[in-house]
């Protein structure tokens, strides 16, 4: 069964524009891996946390600000489809961090 990701943000924060660009950077990126994005308005003002599955991969807390889109299609890659490739986004940047 293919994935789902979930991607929490907090409206009070107007992040809903953030949230649906990386949605269609997602889908456009695995739109064969991916059952869907779903975008969840929090109850919990400042959260913006993404999900595949109920499994937490991003939270905007922790990692201290938002992920690099390149970072973010990464992991999720990872996840989702071990073996493919994203072209320019494989490469490493100068200085790696970590999701």
């Amino acid at each position: 069964m293919k994935p789902v990701i979930t991607i929490e943000y907090c409206p009070k924060c107007h992040w809903l524009l953030r949230s649906a660009y990386i949605a269609q950077e997602l889908l456009t990126t695995f739109e064969n891996e991916l059952k869907g994005v779903t975008l969840q308005p929090s109850e919990v003002s400042g959260d913006f946390h993404i999900s595949i599955d109920g499994k937490e991969i991003f939270n905007r807390k922790t990692y201290g600000g938002f992920p690099e889109i390149k970072e973010l299609k990464q992991v999720v890659r990872d996840i989702v489809s071990p073996g493919k490739s994203l072209g320019h986004a494989d490469t490493k940047p100068h200085h790696q961090s970590s999701l």
